[in-house]
């Protein structure tokens, strides 16, 4: 591993001031350090801003969920607020990785990373969320760009994210059995006026497939998953699962969740 330097903020103004060339916030360091250590990434600076009051803890209201970008995946996992607004949000952090990650690991840092196979992304398609920088809130549609890719500025840092809370909801993955990254996963989210369905581990990055929003929109029922196509095209394919292998998971996993809802 090369050499950085190690700097701690307090607020999130000194996070951002800290913040010089080639830099990155530290949170949880699940992602970031094993790059670092791979030579799959290289900063001269890591500023950590697990010490900041008011990044951490779970907010709840009758129409949103909102989320600390420091809150690891254990404490959503095991929230009473996530569990009796958004269960399928605890039960998708309590399948994040294993015990260490989870503990370890942050929302924050898992939605600024951006690997196509997380979790979290797809929940924050689905969920109609909206990220809340110390800048600006951006919506979740306009956040996520590409492989390990975000609308994310220098110098710009998660503070939280806020769901929507739907009236039914379910995260469905077919996970990676060492790593328990998606393969594919498929977030469905039932709203009033529409239905919200995000594919991740399938593709380059995180999306909404909207041929099986129209559909269960209009009938939110498994049955109707079997009369869309899904096209291999655009899907990964690579040594865990062929693309057409993901297009058959996204039909079977979007069943599955619209069945748990």
């Amino acid at each position: 591993m090369k050499s950085f330097n190690y700097k701690s903020a307090t607020n999130t103004k000194d996070a951002s001031k800290l913040i010089s060339g080639r830099a990155a916030f530290l949170a949880g360091g699940m992602s970031l350090l094993p790059a670092i250590k791979l030579r799959l990434a290289a900063y001269t600076d890591l500023v950590d801003i697990k010490k900041i009051k008011g990044l951490s803890g779970i907010k709840v209201s009758s129409k949103s969920l909102k989320i600390g970008a420091t809150t690891t995946h254990a404490e959503v996992a095991v929230s009473n607020e996530v569990n009796k607004s958004i269960a399928s949000l605890a039960i998708l952090a309590e399948g994040i990785g294993d015990p260490q990650v989870r503990n370890r690991g942050t929302i924050g840092g898992s939605i600024a990373n951006n690997d196509p196979a997380a979790d979290y992304p797809s929940a924050c398609l689905a969920l109609n969320a909206t990220i809340h920088t110390n800048k600006r809130k951006i919506p979740a549609e306009k956040f996520f760009k590409g492989m390990f890719e975000t609308d994310l500025k220098k110098g710009e840092l998660i503070e939280a994210i806020e769901f929507e809370v739907p009236e039914k909801s379910s995260y469905i993955k077919y996970p990676n059995p060492a790593s328990r990254y998606a393969i594919v996963g498929v977030y469905v989210a039932k709203f009033k006026k529409e239905v919200r369905v995000s594919i991740t581990g399938a593709a380059s990055s995180v999306f909404r497939f909207k041929e099986l929003e129209a559909a269960l929109t209009s009938n939110f029922s498994p049955s109707v998953v079997e009369n869309i196509n899904i096209s291999s095209k655009e899907l990964n394919s690579d040594i865990h699962a062929s693309a057409e292998y993901r297009a058959h998971l996204i039909k079977v996993m979007t069943r599955k969740a619209v069945s748990s809802c």
